[in-house]
């Protein structure tokens, strides 16, 4: 009988609990040699805070953590590093300030006579460099470099530390096509060597392309490991979201009819590189459309894509049957778009002005500074908005930090329809909200539908997708890959996210 190798890095009953909320219960995590490991999971899956207890940012509650058969206890990223461990983040976090030799060498600069050996440097700089088929210029400054070369001067780093285990945290998530097939290659060539890597993605094509085995995380706990061969992308799916996705049609769906009417919005081959693929979806007056797909999908990139907080360098976006050029917010909503933003937090509330001046503040600044709002034009414009809405406070002139998430929410809905748009663009619109709330949030979504408004929904939450949209276009790895008609299920939609391309 064949001994089982010794993994090179063993978690074993990993637990973590944060006031009261356990992230992570008794997980589980082998890494071999020569093997790229993908861990999986949906947002809040508990994928982040297995890597942070890895490379010591937190310390684990309980569980065991061994390199090669020895325990270890990580107290920093840095003690991680020592010991073997070495993390490359999703956004490269080097000196855009320092050379690519200086980034690779930082806090362990070789010396001579107690000087810099800059030479000496530079050269193991390029032969580390080499070893990844990179060939730059390693004097010059590391901003001066696209995030493609940045992440392999990142893995240079790790490699220069002699790292037994490498890990890549969404490291493709800012990468073209060919920057992908590019790390791919190393990968491959690092794995071949003997390195353990392991390697967090939300694109589900390339967990195929380059993985050897699978970790599934939901909900903070471990639900299995899998050869790649074991587990079809269908299954994976099923075990991400914790239920089961029917058997694929031998049809493909049937797309909405048309029914005659204009496009109020249309997207026409509309993409960025390394951002979204080029989609083409119409918005109609009327109607919810429905954004669906996995976390790293596109949703959020798609909207922003659409509001110009990204700029488009493919395809066409026309407004109202005319082509139009939407590179900035203030373009959008002046052609009657309006963007509530998923984080309401940092994108949305200006926690320290009043509820009454969160609500202006879109309509003030589409007035400008010269048309302002009275105090009783935004009192009466709020006023109305908290009676329709139901937003609970106590004042008007109440911090809106000070409110529950809920009434945050409803508060920046209010503020985009004091804007009048003909488009609004909701991304994950009742994130932490509670139950209630997220049904006057949706009632209100088909109310202003039902009065003629566009409304693009985006939400992680399948159920809320397939109850509230009229039709629903499904993304997986930044491409839109189908659309499904009202009336379809959430099986419907995890299939279609499952199907092969």
């Amino acid at each position: 009988m064949t001994a089982v190798p010794t993994p090179v890095l063993q978690l074993a009953g990993i637990t973590k609990s944060f006031v009261g909320v356990r992230a992570l219960a008794g997980v589980d995590l082998r890494l071999h040699a020569g093997e790229v490991h993908a861990l999986m999971g949906q947002n809040g899956a508990g994928k982040s805070t297995l890597i942070k207890v890895l490379t010591g940012v937190y310390p684990a509650d309980a569980g065991t953590i061994r390199i090669a058969g020895e325990a270890i206890r990580p107290r920093s990223p840095l003690d991680a590093q020592h010991l073997g461990i070495s993390t490359v983040y999703q956004e490269v976090n080097l000196c855009p300030n320092l050379s690519v030799a200086e980034n690779v060498f930082a806090g362990r600069y070789p010396r001579k006579r107690g000087m810099i050996a800059w030479r000496a440097m530079e050269a193991q700089t390029r032969a580390l460099l080499a070893r990844l088929s990179l060939d730059i210029d390693v004097t010059r400054l590391l901003s001066s470099y696209p995030v493609a070369v940045q992440q392999m001067v990142a893995i240079a780093r790790a490699l220069a530390v002699s790292a037994k285990v490498l890990v890549l945290d969404e490291p493709t998530s800012s990468l073209d096509e060919e920057e992908v097939r590019r790390l791919f290659q190393v990968l491959r060539r690092l794995r071949d060597e003997g390195m353990a890597i392991l390697f967090v993605t939300h694109f589900l094509d390339q967990v195929y392309e380059i993985a050897d085995r699978i970790t599934v995380l939901r909900n903070g706990e471990l639900v299995g490991e899998y050869r790649v061969e074991q587990l079809p992308a269908p299954a994976l799916v099923a075990a991400m979201v914790g239920r089961e996705i029917a058997a694929r049609r031998e049809a493909a769906p049937v797309p909405l009819a048309e029914g005659g009417r204009a496009a109020l919005v249309e997207l026409r081959g509309l993409g960025s590189k390394g951002l979204v693929q080029p989609t083409d979806l119409a918005l109609r007056a009327g109607e919810v459309v429905g954004l669906a797909g996995l976390l790293g999908s596109g949703r959020t990139e798609l909207a922003r894509l659409l509001f110009g907080l990204e700029r488009a360098d493919q395809g066409e976006l026309h407004v109202r049957g005319a082509p139009e050029r939407v590179d900035k917010p203030a373009r959008a909503v002046a052609l009657g778009m309006a963007l509530m933003p998923e984080d309401r937090k940092t994108d949305g509330i200006v926690g320290e002005l009043s509820l009454r001046e969160n609500i202006v503040l879109a309509l003030q600044a589409r007035r400008g500074v010269l048309r302002n709002l009275t105090a009783q034009e935004q009192s009466q414009l709020a006023e109305g908005f908290v009676r329709a809405l139901g937003i609970k406070t106590a004042s008007l002139d109440t911090p809106i930090a000070q409110l529950s998430g809920g009434n945050q929410q409803k508060a920046l809905l209010a503020r985009w329809l004091a804007t009048k748009p003909s488009l609004l663009i909701l991304d994950e619109p009742t994130r932490g909200i509670d139950v209630a709330a997220k049904q006057e949030v949706m009632d209100e979504i088909l109310r202003l539908a039902g009065e003629g408004m566009a409304v693009l929904f985006i939400s992680s939450e399948i159920d809320e997708v397939v109850r509230v949209a009229q039709r629903i276009a499904v993304l997986r790895d930044r491409r839109k890959v189908g659309e499904l008609p009202a009336g379809s299920q959430e099986h419907d939609v995890y299939r279609m996210i499952a199907e092969e391309s």
